[in-house]
């Protein structure tokens, strides 16, 4: 429910911004490393957010990769040591 509830509110902001976008016709120079050009401030913040929203969603993905295999691992050794554990415990109790 509440991933729905996100992605709604998602939808939401992107229409907001796509409606006040389209009405912003004015021109900006931009110089980047590579090269310059004049581009429509709306066409600008439309590419810059859908590449920050890009980037931001690989670097959750990669970060939540390395916790679940981190996890994974952590699991099997905790599976190994109780299996330990109980080895340990069958064994006869000398007096």
């Amino acid at each position: 429910m509440k991933i729905i509830l996100g992605l709604v509110i998602l939808a939401i902001l992107f229409a907001v911004g796509l409606t006040l976008g389209a009405q912003n016709d004015q021109l900006v120079h931009v110089n980047y490393l590579l090269a310059q050009g004049d581009y429509r401030l709306s066409s600008l913040l439309a590419v810059v957010f859908v590449a920050g929203f890009l980037i931001g969603w690989l670097v959750f993905g990669l970060v939540m990769l390395r916790l679940k295999m981190n996890n994974k691992g952590l699991r099997k050794k905790v599976e190994r040591q109780h299996k330990e554990l109980e080895e340990l415990r069958a064994l006869p109790v000398k007096d």
